[in-house]
């Protein structure tokens, strides 16, 4: 990076900075040219090279003007550490890098530390035109004998060269090796570049190069990255003998590195930087000399690199870093395949703001350990995502983001990197049970079928769908109610999804075709990680009869951004693990927007969110709830709130998705390494509490927010008269429940209360997957 001014003298040094007056630069580069051709021919006896060879160098040197300077040496193409900072922009959640640089600009750059490296690397800086010809002399003569490279006679501006050249990832191999020879030719090089780079460059602009791109031993590169891994400060706040000191090591950086070589040499380096700045001028003795007396204090700061670096009291931060590494290697903007993405990320010095939110982050957590711990081969992984712009706001489970070796016996608990939130890899994700009726009742609604679609629901359904094998119906998928008692008789969209039915959901899907149900699981989100249910949805989605009870594997992130769709409205955005992203240069990068569309008729979204307050111990709007699932999630939330519930075969698997206007979660507690491990229904009011604390959390400083209710139309379609409310649970704070009955079709409603345990029907093997059992 450029630098476009010196900054004012922000170290402790009282004696500005001594600029000589500007030389003139044109005059000594031709003069530099002839003299070192002089040398050159004059060394042609004592240099252990041809003399053809060093006529041809010294000629090249001597009548280059520049026109081959590498753009690279005039823009810099450095590579630059990337941040990644939590939600409010301040708490550093990792860095990525291949080197531990970021650039300042010039006016970052305080006057002590210009004064110290000048006087370690080059007093004449100010006066030379890129080449210090005393310097080239004193080197060849000492050189010639040798025909090595064995004393230098480098600038500043010769070592910026030599540091951009070897670094520079443009050039070949072959080119980067040739920058660090030990070879007059190499010097001859350097030289031409430096005296043309300092037609295009100001002084302070090398220099602040330069300062940007030096290495200062223990892994870090340029002055911001010293200045925090030796003293965990700014290049700003820098004292005398801290900049004595870092200056000192450019020399022999690994071995004179206090942190990883020899404090002694560290110490001695920086008596003789403190010694030179007295010779330029730049300090007094008696400055110098209170520096060199003060003791060493190296103050380590850390320079995470990479997902496995989060903070080890955060290490459940660790799964969200790599969803978002993830989502990285999927975004075009940033390069043309994956690994060229990942690379950017690495090399291209971007401010990254995430989306987590540490309060909800720390909420989910919570929530997870508190039904399992870490220790349990079982796991509850949650995740949170914003309505209306997709931004994930927490991704946790009872794992330990880490590689440490696990217990014997124990294959992915308590540490394990495996995203087992958002799925990647062989994590395909766990059957989501009957969250999944949620796509087929807007797939109904948006057929234009009322909420008030009504159906005698039996304990057990013989459908349209050709099945066998045990649990069919003469030769047809039959699945039935987990809980006969309390869910059998005459259902409607409303306590359908309440009680969780799954007869009626069945018969619903059969009315709008098990195909459409599919297509608006996917328009809303869902991925399909299993081959095989990849596959189904491709080639036999209009005979996936069992696909409304959830028996495809999801992610708990998937479900959340599914149910932020009917959240918002109708808007399903693409999840988004960033609030802002600005380049090295401070540009800020519009892949950081939400990619928004709507999905949805906002009515539709709507009647689906007035049904799903039934399960959760809500009203609607019409009142036609009688009944739910997970009816303390009410209580637990205080304000609107919609979800549902989802036990897969077995209670293999038991799931929650819940919602608010400004906020949606999910959880699913499954085995991710033996998916045949019943978690149990015992294990399904933790669950809802979980994430309903989880939003709960979320919405503590956040002002109440209403849905908005449905149309009448798109609740009872073309009837004529209101039927009278139903008599329900208690409802919810701000939806005060009204008391009666549901005679529609001459029936009454059954009890309005749930059975503790409802029970579950056994396994059903008909070609479209285990399909009984679920609620």
């Amino acid at each position: 990076m450029v630098g476009a001014a010196r900054g004012g003298n922000r170290g402790r040094v009282e004696k500005p900075l001594k600029a000589p007056r500007p030389p003139r630069r044109r005059r000594k580069i031709v003069l530099s040219f002839l003299l070192v051709s002089v040398v050159a021919g004059a060394m042609v006896a004592a240099v252990a090279l041809p003399v053809g060879a060093m006529a041809g160098l010294a000629a090249t040197y001597a009548t280059g003007h520049g026109d081959d300077l590498p753009d690279v040496l005039v823009h810099p193409t450095t590579a630059q550490a990337s941040y990644l900072y939590a939600s409010d922009g301040r708490t550093l959640i990792t860095t990525f890098y291949e080197e531990n640089r970021r650039d300042v600009s010039s006016a970052q750059i305080p006057d002590v530390v210009r004064q110290a490296i000048i006087a370690a690397e080059d007093r004449g800086f100010y006066s030379h035109g890129g080449v210090d010809v005393k310097g080239v002399v004193r080197a060849l003569v000492a050189n010639g004998a040798s025909g090595e490279v064995e004393q230098g006679a480098s600038t500043l501006t010769m070592q910026y060269v030599r540091n951009v050249l070897k670094s520079d990832p443009s050039l070949s191999d072959a080119e980067r090796q040739a920058a660090t020879a030990t070879t007059a030719e190499r010097k001859f090089t350097e030289a031409r570049y430096a005296m043309a780079l300092e037609k295009q460059l100001t002084k302070d602009e090398i220099l602040t190069n330069y300062l940007n791109i030096a290495y200062f031993g223990a892994g870090a590169y340029g002055i911001a990255a010293a200045a925090k891994r030796y003293f965990s400060t700014t290049p700003a706040k820098l004292t005398l003998a801290q900049a004595a000191l870092l200056a000192g090591l450019v020399q022999s950086p690994n071995t004179d590195s206090p942190i990883e070589g020899d404090q002694d040499a560290a110490l001695t380096r920086r008596s003789y930087v403190l010694g030179a700045m007295v010779k330029t001028g730049a300090i007094t003795q008696a400055q110098a000399d209170e520096a060199d007396r003060s003791r060493l204090k190296i103050k380590k700061g850390s320079s995470p690199n990479g997902c496995m670096a989060v903070p080890a009291n955060h290490n459940d931060w660790g799964f969200f870093c790599d969803y978002l590494v993830q989502w990285w290697r999927a975004q075009s903007a940033f390069g043309a395949t994956p690994d060229d993405r990942e690379a950017a990320l690495r090399r291209g010095g971007y401010t990254i703001v995430a989306s987590m939110d540490q309060k909800t982050q720390a909420a989910a957590l919570t929530q997870s350990l508190d039904v399992y711990g870490y220790n349990s081969a079982r796991a509850l992984p949650i995740a949170a995502v914003q309505p209306g712009t997709g931004r994930v706001l927490a991704m946790a489970v009872n794992r330990h983001y880490s590689l440490a070796k696990n217990p014997k016996g124990q294959r992915s608990y308590p540490n394990t990197t495996n995203q087992l939130i958002a799925g990647s890899g062989s994590v395909s994700g766990y059957q989501a049970g009957s969250t999944y009726k949620m796509f087929t009742m807007l797939a109904a609604l948006e057929a234009d079928l009322p909420l008030n679609t009504g159906f005698d629901a039996p304990s057990k359904l013989q459908t349209t769908w050709p099945a066998s094998g045990t649990g069919s119906c003469n030769g047809y998928y039959c699945p039935g109610n987990a809980s006969p008692s309390w869910m059998d008789g005459y259902r409607t969209m409303w306590n359908g999804f309440g009680r969780s039915v799954n007869t009626y959901f069945v018969w619903l899907e059969q009315q709008v075709g098990a195909d459409r149900a599919v297509e608006m699981a996917q328009r809303l989100g869902i991925t399909f990680r299993s081959g095989a249910d990849a596959d189904r949805a491709d080639t036999s989605a209009a005979d996936w009869g069992s696909f409304t009870l959830g028996v495809a594997a999801t992610t708990p992130l998937d479900l959340a951004n599914a149910y932020a769709t009917v959240a918002a409205e109708g808007m399903a955005c693409k999840a988004l693990p960033v609030n802002s992203i600005k380049d090295a240069a401070g540009t800020s990068l519009g892949v950081a927007k939400p990619n928004c569309t709507r999905a949805l008729d906002e009515d539709v979204a709507r009647a689906a969110t007035d049904a799903a307050r039934c399960p959760v111990g809500q009203q609607s709007a019409f009142h036609r709830c009688d009944g739910g699932t997970a009816t303390a999630v009410s209580g637990i939330v205080g304000r609107d709130v919609a979800g549902k519930t989802g036990s897969s075969d077995r209670n293999e698997v038991e799931t929650f998705a819940g919602y608010t206007p400004q906020v949606a979660a999910a959880g699913m507690a499954a085995n991710p390494d033996n998916p045949r491990d019943i978690v149990g229904s015992w294990v399904a009011s933790s669950v809802n509490a979980a994430v309903a604390r989880t939003m709960a959390a979320y919405l503590v400083d956040k002002p109440a927010t209403r849905f908005t209710p449905p149309t009448r139309t798109i609740a009872y379609g073309n009837t004529p008269v209101d039927p009278p409310p139903t008599g329900g649970p208690t409802a919810g704070p701000t939806s005060p429940a009204s008391s009666g009955s549901d005679r529609s079709n001459g029936s009454t409603t059954t009890p309005t209360t749930e059975p503790a345990t409802p029970g579950h029907a056994g396994s059903t093997t008909n070609g479209n997957g285990r399909a009984n059992g679920r609620r």
